[in-house]
């Protein structure tokens, strides 16, 4: 930890003379349409790419002028097109960026040393950036937004991939599941109820709630922050957190809720329009025998009426009795979790989770499995579940006949990209450009060097 400390701080201190050189670094980097780039701002980007865990890599500099060069040029369409971004969105934008360094960092108060600068004035000097960003990506997909493929199109692009160049894929399962979690009743739950209301009479009393959240909150993601949340928007919490911080005023503290994570109270820092800025203090519960028990009695209960009642199938029982919200409205199903997108619920079994595994090979195609005890490997929290396995599909070279949706969405990426950069060659051509000679040898900047109106820009 003493070594990531150090090196996050030259990181950040690099960071910091980059952005104080920019008001001092006035030669220019590159030139497109009307706007301008200039060396300083490559040297942020670059010490950005260091702060966030990067190697120096001399190369990077390349990528983030190519990087700038696209941001306006598809910026400067935006315009043109009243392709707009709103302020929440810059908003919620800025205030994930902020929530990593402040991680990395270790907490608010040590960012600001690093930075020199308090967290709110370094918003401010990077808001229009970030905008400018946002507005390029929503103008990128605007370009792409009607861009599909027919089925001779994915044909075609199937036909046209070499035979000894066709890719392999793993063995792959499809796998239902019905989650049941622990409950507490509610003397159980009163336990917890209590504490948090303790501590938040500490808070009522004068002590710091900063001090409390850090000590006592059992969020591992705002407690060594004092339990700053940061900015967020009504859609970015859970609805109790959400309905409980929209209805109070800067400074005021909620009263002990309750939701999924357990018991909070909150107090709002600031109000900006549809976002507030708050910190919370959460005790969460701990699963106990008599709940666990329950769970298990009750995942035996509808294992039974699903092998014993036809009209109850095990698509229906977990839309029904399913506690895992992220399965039960797609009849129990899990999705692939790197292509979430494409909602595959084809997993390669090297991806599946190892409990999940070790019970799926011993299991025939249709079958359901006897519930049994999970524990999550990230917080140890046990659950029981029901399985289904519904498909295998063995190793294989690609086809078309099995592999049809996967081969799509490869279909529809190339054309996606053609898309785009058939865009960007016709804008190039339209457009006045020039790159610095120092960054004139860069590979990743060969198209834009190559435009027929480049010239250099006099050192």
């Amino acid at each position: 930890m003493r070594k990531f400390g150090i090196i996050f701080l030259s990181c950040l201190l690099t960071f910091t003379l980059a952005y104080a050189q920019r008001s001092t670094l006035d030669k220019v980097a590159g030139v497109v349409g009307g706007s301008i780039i200039l060396k300083s701002d490559i040297e942020l980007q670059y010490a950005q790419y260091l702060a966030n865990g990067g190697q120096p890599n001399e190369s990077i500099k390349c990528l983030a002028l190519s990087r700038l060069l696209t941001q306006k040029l598809l910026a400067q369409q935006a315009v043109i097109d009243s392709v707009t971004v709103t302020d929440d969105d810059v908003d919620g934008s800025i205030d994930r960026r902020m929530r990593g360094m402040m991680q990395r960092a270790g907490g608010q108060e040590r960012l600001e040393q690093f930075l020199g600068r308090s967290v709110i004035q370094y918003k401010d000097e990077i808001r229009a950036d970030v905008r400018e960003g946002l507005v390029a990506e929503r103008m990128q997909g605007k370009i792409t937004e009607k861009v599909s493929v027919t089925p001779q199109e994915v044909k075609r692009f199937f036909d046209a991939i070499p035979k000894d160049s066709l890719p392999s894929y793993n063995k792959e399962v499809e796998v239902g599941e019905i989650v049941f979690q622990p409950k507490l009743n509610k003397e159980e739950k009163q336990f917890y109820k209590d504490k948090a209301e303790g501590l938040r009479t500490r808070v009522k009393n004068g002590e710091d709630f900063g001090t409390i959240a850090r000590l006592y909150s059992q969020d591992p993601g705002s407690a060594p922050d004092g339990g700053d949340l940061g900015f967020f928007d009504r859609t970015g919490m859970v609805k109790e957190f959400s309905a409980t911080a929209f209805k109070l005023k800067a400074g005021e503290i909620s009263p002990v809720f309750e939701s999924e994570f357990g018991f909070h109270f909150l107090q709002v820092i600031e109000r900006r329009g549809e976002q507030v800025h708050a910190r919370h203090i959460l005790v969460t519960p701990v699963i106990t025998p008599g709940s666990l028990e329950r769970a298990r009695a009750k995942a035996d209960s509808i294992y039974t009426l699903i092998k014993t009642n036809k009209q109850v199938d095990f698509s229906t029982a977990a839309s029904v009795y399913s506690d895992d919200k992220e399965t039960k409205y797609n009849g129990g199903m899990l999705l692939n979790a790197e292509n979430v997108q494409s909602r595959s619920t084809l997993i390669p079994t090297d991806k599946l989770d190892p409990q999940v595994a070790l019970i799926v090979d011993t299991m025939k195609v249709g079958s359901i499995s006897k519930p049994q005890l999970f524990t999550n490997p990230q917080d140890q929290k046990s659950t029981y579940k029901i399985l289904l396995l519904r498909s295998v599909t063995d190793a294989h070279k690609a086809n078309l006949a099995q592999d049809l949706p996967k081969i799509k969405e490869n279909a529809q990426a190339d054309k996606f990209n053609r898309t785009v950069s058939e865009w960007f060659e016709k804008k190039r051509k339209n457009t006045f450009v020039r790159i610095d000679p120092e960054f004139q040898s860069c590979k990743e900047l060969k198209d834009w060097v190559s435009t027929p109106q480049t010239a250099q820009v006099k050192p």
